[in-house]
């Protein structure tokens, strides 16, 4: 099985671990991952990425010229992916940038025009409903008419789908995997104790942007009516609100409990999870944010929860978007923007040793069933075979 995936995700290496598994599963499967030659990923990495050419043997990331180095709906390729896709022949298209990508139309025209006959896919997170205005219909309709087979990265996002009109074969998986040997349990004492953190000390977990979105506010003000325990407060990102977070804190009077670490590598994160007893993803919905041709958003997956889990930290989630089905049972859920649920959460936890063991037990049993790069890969492949057999 010949498989070209299409996106401006496989530009950082660590993101390529799930097609490298997916081609090991099988001694006849080649995976290539199309990438933009330049690409300028904005927020905190803001500069230009010059991709690279790497050949793996049965896994190759190939860079290929490309317009508009920003925008992922507006993404496409110049006349080199043309001989690329000629040379490889692939069964399988997927392209990860979107139901309205202007890239998969792009490569949907070059599949009939080659006549190569590969299945089109594409990958989405969108979440929220949205009415398309022309002539995003018109690629929209093209799109969606025009797919084999669909990977939504969350279940509203398939349902959002449905209601437009497509009507094919999908599946719910997100778009990468974990790394379990990366994210594993692994006590940090150096760091806890770099940090001035004691083993007396339930230590609370916070991984992301500090915006209103991520529901950092709402995690900070559910902790001022337990002030009795004796916990700290571990906030790893950055972001817009960080003073607001520390006058919060200070007015709370719970700001020498509270730990802000910036600018953290990824390779990196897993230490600092490792220090928490429990994370808390406390997404909020909003309909502030806009793209050029939507508007909101809601938690697509929360891709922290899963290397949580897998680190064997007890998970507390709100009920914001995909958070709920990445969870299961495996943790604790409250409505989004609850200051007195989520306060109840935690109390639970600080107070219930038990129960926080058996959830972490239950999340990391999860994470390795189904949010491993390999497990993501697995049920991959088993998709693909089942849209290559239904000729």
């Amino acid at each position: 099985m010949k498989i070209i995936v299409v996106s401006h995700t496989y530009i950082v290496d660590l993101n390529c671990e799930k097609l490298r598994q997916l081609s090991n599963l099988d001694t006849d499967i080649q995976v290539i991952a199309v990438v933009p030659k330049r690409w300028q990923p904005g927020g905190v990495q803001n500069k230009i990425i010059e991709s690279q050419l790497k050949d793996e043997g049965k896994f190759k990331i190939i860079p290929v010229g490309n317009f508009s180095q920003n925008n992922q709906g507006l993404l496409t390729f110049k006349p080199e992916i043309v001989r690329l896709l000629k040379k490889f022949k692939p069964d399988i298209i997927q392209v990860e940038q979107g139901a309205k990508s202007l890239g998969y139309a792009q490569l949907i025209a070059l599949n009939k025009l080659l006549n190569l006959k590969a299945k089109n896919l594409f990958f989405t997170w969108w979440n929220l409903p949205y009415k398309n205005k022309f002539p995003i219909s018109i690629l929209e309709a093209y799109n969606l008419n025009n797919t084999d087979g669909l990977i939504v990265g969350n279940q509203d996002g398939l349902d959002v789908l449905r209601q437009h009109g497509y009507e094919g074969k999908a599946i719910v998986l997100p778009q990468l995997g974990i790394d379990e040997e990366l994210f594993t349990p692994k006590p940090q004492p150096e760091l806890a104790s770099k940090l001035g953190i004691n083993n007396q000390e339930f230590v609370i977990g916070f991984v992301g942007r500090f915006v209103l979105e991520k529901g950092v506010l709402t995690l900070i003000e559910s902790l001022a009516s337990l002030k009795e325990f004796s916990w700290k407060l571990l906030l790893l990102g950055r972001g817009e609100l960080q003073e607001t977070i520390k006058n919060t804190a200070t007015e709370l009077e719970i700001q020498h409990r509270l730990i802000i670490v910036e600018s953290v590598p990824h390779n990196e994160v897993s230490k600092y999870i490792n220090l928490m007893d429990t994370l808390v993803l406390p997404s909020e919905t909003t309909y502030k944010f806009k793209t050029l041709t939507a508007a909101g958003w809601k938690e697509q997956f929360g891709h922290v929860l899963i290397e949580a889990m897998a680190s064997g930290v007890a998970v507390v989630g709100s009920d914001s978007g995909e958070i709920p089905n990445v969870i299961g049972d495996a943790g604790l859920i409250f409505p989004e923007g609850n200051v007195e649920a989520l306060e109840n959460c935690l109390h639970q936890l600080m107070t219930k040793s038990k129960l926080v063991k058996d959830l972490a037990n239950k999340g990391y049993n999860r994470a390795m069933e189904k949010y491993t790069n390999k497990a993501v890969a697995q049920k991959q492949l088993a998709f693909y075979q089942e849209l290559l057999d239904s000729n």
